[in-house]
């Protein structure tokens, strides 16, 4: 009589035995996969919402044109793809004298240039080779002697100067007293910087600048001053602000005669200033009218 019992006990091991296996079976089988999410489809562009106040484009509208690529530079400092490279510290082939034209002659350091001492070579300013009109973008890195050995105009001076001659100034202004339109990243002679952002003498500055020229009607009549905005060592020196007039020392600037195209210049003030990494890209404010 015991016998049956002990089958029947041996038969219940085996179905449980079997069916841990086939549990454990199951749990290694790869879980089915789960059903693709539908991402989200967005619209380009719209061709029904309303027609922007006085313009032929709509809100959204998908047929108006994207702006055109432009690759940024490694760095704030590097020139983007779209722009023109005046100075990458290797050689002058992209300047000239201002005096006669002849191939410059300043300084050519490691990486930067340099204003001569005076008395040496042609001596005076030097410009670019091509002329540039309209607005632009300018990157500018420019130092002052490491040495102070002047004070007031006599340390540090130099400048930048647009088509048409209106200047901003370069100085090194750390500590240093002068008169406050010939301040670094002055409008010379006319504006001040909205603040003094120099910094200590020897180090590199930057100068990252909009220029919007000078506008005159076919009979010569001025009808748009020339305006600059400023950003001196990541500070806003000067936003939209109107140049008086071409730059003059010691008398007010005026606008004399149409110029709608010319160098870009930077001048000889007969003080060892540097400048490396000069470039421009040319801008069109109403490409995406």
């Amino acid at each position: 009589m015991l016998r049956p019992k002990i089958i029947t006990t041996l038969s219940g091991l085996a179905l449980a035995a079997s069916s841990l296996a086939i549990a454990e079976d199951e749990k290694k089988k790869p879980a089915a996969p789960a059903p693709p999410v539908q991402e989200k489809v967005y619209p380009t562009g719209y061709t029904d919402t309303p027609f922007l106040p006085g313009d032929k484009w709509r809100v959204h509208d998908d047929a108006r044109p994207r702006p055109k690529v432009v690759t940024p530079g490694a760095t704030a400092s590097s020139a983007p793809s779209d722009a023109t490279v005046l100075f990458d510290g290797t050689d002058l082939s992209q300047w000239i004298m201002s005096k006669d034209k002849s191939p410059a002659d300043w300084i050519l350091g490691e990486g930067y240039m340099e204003v001569p001492p005076k008395g040496q070579g042609v001596g005076g300013s030097i410009r670019t080779k091509a002329d540039f009109s309209g607005d632009f973008q300018l990157h500018v890195e420019w130092a002052s002697p490491a040495e102070v050995k002047s004070q007031s105009q006599g340390r540090g001076n130099s400048g930048v100067f647009f088509p048409g001659g209106y200047e901003l100034q370069v100085l090194d202004s750390y500590q240093n007293k002068s008169y406050a339109d010939g301040q670094a990243s002055a409008l010379y002679g006319w504006k001040p910087p909205l603040v003094n952002a120099c910094r200590e003498p020897g180090q590199w500055q930057t100068y990252d600048i909009i220029f919007e020229a000078a506008q005159w009607d076919a009979e010569g009549n001025l009808v748009k001053k020339a305006n600059i905005t400023v950003i001196h060592n990541g500070v806003v020196t000067h936003h939209r602000q109107e140049y008086l007039g071409t730059t003059r020392h010691r008398k007010v600037a005026e606008y004399n005669k149409p110029i709608k195209m010319g160098p870009i210049a930077l001048q000889n003030h007969n003080n060892p200033v540097r400048y490396r990494n000069i470039w421009i890209r040319q801008l069109d404010l109403n490409s995406n009218d």
